[in-house]
């Protein structure tokens, strides 16, 4: 988008208020047109004081208070209505903020992990809070300033032409010299704010990254590097500003020089018309007021030009946010089936993230109601994004996944979320007290589902040991608690919401050994009665699941019991051996196991 037609497309968020949108222009309308009806009263005055009466006397006050009545009350006129304008626009530009505040973040939250994935979160919300201010003070300057000085400089400069055609040809002159020298400016300075811009990005990420990894940043003395790194990207930055302000610099010179110069003009070239008695005294008057105000209007519009090419940087960063459209979304005529019973069913399932390689390949299972399937397999071998086409982090390319026998992408998002629990690697709490955090998984939970489930998930006794028990502020991401007390929370909460499917994806990794076996047990009786999934790379934890899926770039290679697996002496087994979890594994001199184990030895 064009810097202008970003604008317009600014203006076009307040279709939500239009009526009073509308009334501030028309206001604007009124009050610009009593702006420049002063000068012209004024000069009305000159005018009948100067004239010379037919006995010689004096003009009086009573011959030219009617005109100063008249060019008080527009004066008075235009401080009230300029401040009923201002208070409107204030209203209109605070409310309007916070509409498209709450838009962006809510779509924002829509968007797929996919894209979370590749945004920096700080970057985020640093976009929300900027674009929304740029478009807070674009509205107010434009109810409160710029309406009135694009009807000044459109609609009454032209008018004038009817006043005093030669002097108002001055006028004229003078504004297409000053956009003259405007556009010239701009043309300039377009790429120059661009890279400003990226130089200001640069500047946020790193302090953003910074500031996210304090303890990183400390533990490996990197305080100085860090510090010296955002000064010399503060250094590029103002090698790249300068230039900007030495061309809008020339402007404000301009500006200046243009009044002063117009001003000059119509007082010599009006004093010669008036001594052919083309003008009057009070007309001169008039024309040097209306070129001071049109200066004022001229500073105020190069002023909204600057702001508005210093902020486009970041609507366009707000709105490129606010156009992304999520991969995955409702389908015209899904449904809501309310509760599911679990059946699940992988159809020929393919899918690739960049179009060129394929993430998952072909994979076909399925799982009844109550059953649990473990997915095994090295790191990048599809596992995790097999269970995100499960609950429509994205959607196959090839293929379907069905619930109880129909496709996912014919269920409503929610409805289908609301059926699958996720317990993911990494808790993901929030800077909110334990038990806002348990509520995420059911709003309207009562106490004694919250102690059930936080018993359940071996999280009972430390909350109970905290400062104030599930009152207690947890910090951002869950800071002030250990990793294995941060999973236990993360775990009652998917619990909490009691839904027919569970997805674990390495849900014990941050345990230890004594709590691991505690929740395996807990989970176990929790899981009871619905279809669970496990992803899990040490495999004790998969023991006792109904059936493994081993994965092998994106294909499923290996499926069975995990006896039946070891037995088979195929990739499971070798994985297995590896871990030290088979009876071969004892003789590390022969068989499949002891060559694995030598091969892991090697390859370490």
């Amino acid at each position: 988008m064009s810097v202008f037609s970003l604008y317009w497309r600014v203006l076009g968020e307040l279709r939500g208020h239009a009526k009073l949108a509308y009334g501030l222009v028309v206001a604007n309308l009124v009050l610009a047109a009593a702006q420049f009806a002063e000068p012209m009263l004024f000069g009305k005055i000159i005018d009948l004081m100067t004239h010379e009466q037919p006995n010689g006397a004096p003009v009086g006050l009573r011959e030219i208070w009617p005109t100063v009545a008249a060019w008080a009350g527009f004066g008075l006129f235009s401080i009230v209505a300029a401040m009923a304008v201002g208070l409107n626009a204030d209203r209109l530009a605070h409310r309007c903020r916070l509409v498209v505040m709450a838009r962006y973040f809510d779509h924002v939250l829509n968007l797929p992990l996919s894209f979370h994935a590749n945004v920096h979160s700080g970057r985020l919300l640093q976009s929300m809070l900027e674009g929304a201010s740029a478009m807070f003070s674009l509205w107010l300057s434009f109810f409160r300033e710029n309406c009135a000085s694009f009807i000044a400089l459109f609609i009454l400069l032209p008018a004038t032409l009817f006043y005093n055609w030669r002097l108002a040809s001055l006028l004229i002159v003078m504004v297409g010299i000053f956009y003259l020298v405007t556009a010239l400016v701009l043309r300039r300075t377009d790429a120059l704010q661009a890279l400003v811009e990226r130089h200001n990005a640069a500047l946020a990420s790193h302090a953003g990254d910074a500031f996210g990894n304090v303890p990183v940043v400390q533990s490996f003395t990197r305080v100085h590097n860090e510090s010296q790194a955002l000064r010399r990207i503060s250094d590029d930055l103002l090698a790249a500003q300068l230039p900007v302000l030495s061309w809008w610099a020339v402007v404000v010179v301009a500006s200046r020089a243009s009044a002063t110069m117009t001003v000059l003009a119509i007082f010599l070239y009006g004093a010669r018309l008036h001594s052919e008695g083309l003008v009057t005294v009070g007309e001169i008057v008039t024309f040097i007021n209306f070129a001071t105000m049109l200066i004022g209007r001229l500073e105020q519009a190069v002023g909204f030009v600057n702001f508005l090419f210093a902020q486009s940087a970041r609507l366009r960063e707000f709105y490129t946010t606010l156009d992304t459209r999520p991969m995955v979304d409702d389908h015209p005529n899904a449904i809501d089936p309310g509760r599911l019973l679990g059946a699940v069913a992988f159809e020929g399932v393919s899918y690739s993230y960049d179009a060129k390689r394929m993430a998952v390949r072909n994979v076909s299972f399925s799982a009844e109601p109550g059953e649990t399937i473990a997915l095994v397999g090295s790191t990048g071998s599809g596992k995790s994004t097999t269970l995100g086409l499960l609950h429509r982090i994205f959607d196959p390319v090839e293929g379907r996944v069905t619930i109880d026998g129909r496709d996912i992408r014919d269920i409503q998002l929610d409805a289908l979320r609301r059926n699958i629990g996720v317990v993911f690697q990494e808790p993901m709490l929030f800077a909110r007290s334990i038990e806002e955090n348990l509520r995420i998984g059911k709003t309207d939970a009562s106490s004694a589902e919250i102690e059930a489930a936080l018993e359940l998930a071996q999280a009972k006794d430390f909350v109970s040991r905290q400062s104030n028990g599930l009152e207690t502020v947890i910090g951002e991401r869950g800071r002030s608690l250990s990793g294995g007390e941060r999973q236990r929370l993360s775990i009652a909460r998917a619990l909490l919401k009691d839904p027919p499917i569970m997805v674990f994806d390495e849900a014990t990794s941050a345990l230890d050994a004594t709590t691991e076996r505690q929740i395996q047990k807990a989970l176990a009786a929790a899981t009871k009665g619905r279809t669970t999934f496990v992803i899990a790379h040490r495999l004790a934890t998969v023991r006792n699941a109904d059936r493994i899926l081993v994965f092998d770039h994106g294909e499923i290679v290996e499926s069975g019991s995990f006896d039946d697996l070891v037995k088979k002496g195929g990739r499971f087994a070798t994985l297995a051996a590896a871990q030290l979890l088979t009876p071969e594994s004892d003789r590390a001199d022969s068989g499949e196991g002891g060559r694995a184990i030598a091969t892991l030895g090697e390859s370490l």
